[in-house]
């Protein structure tokens, strides 16, 4: 299974393209899609250069959740940086 992921031109925010065809900061909105139709979906995703930048498919389990080599980088993108949890978006949660 695939998913894909951009990041936002607005505001940089790590984002995922759901089943709306739209795009959601939260990874479990995120539309799953059989591997075979994974570049049909990444080639229309990458069509929307005005609102997203740096599009790419990422490995899902049939659970959906991250698999494969995907997962430290896609943790790491979505939380910021790992050395100051007092910086990136780690730092704005309880």
């Amino acid at each position: 299974m695939k998913a894909v992921t951009a990041n936002r031109l607005g505001d940089g925010a790590v984002v995922y393209l759901t089943d709306k065809d739209q795009w959601a900061e939260n990874f479990a909105e995120a539309a799953r899609f059989p591997d075979e139709d994974g570049a049909d979906v990444l080639a229309a995703a990458q069509t929307r250069a005005g609102e997203i930048a740096d599009v790419y498919l990422i490995d899902v389990d049939e659970d959906g959740a991250l698999a494969g080599r995907t997962i430290i980088r896609e943790t790491i993108r979505t939380l910021g940086p790992t050395v100051r949890t007092d910086l990136g978006y780690q730092a704005a949660r309880p």
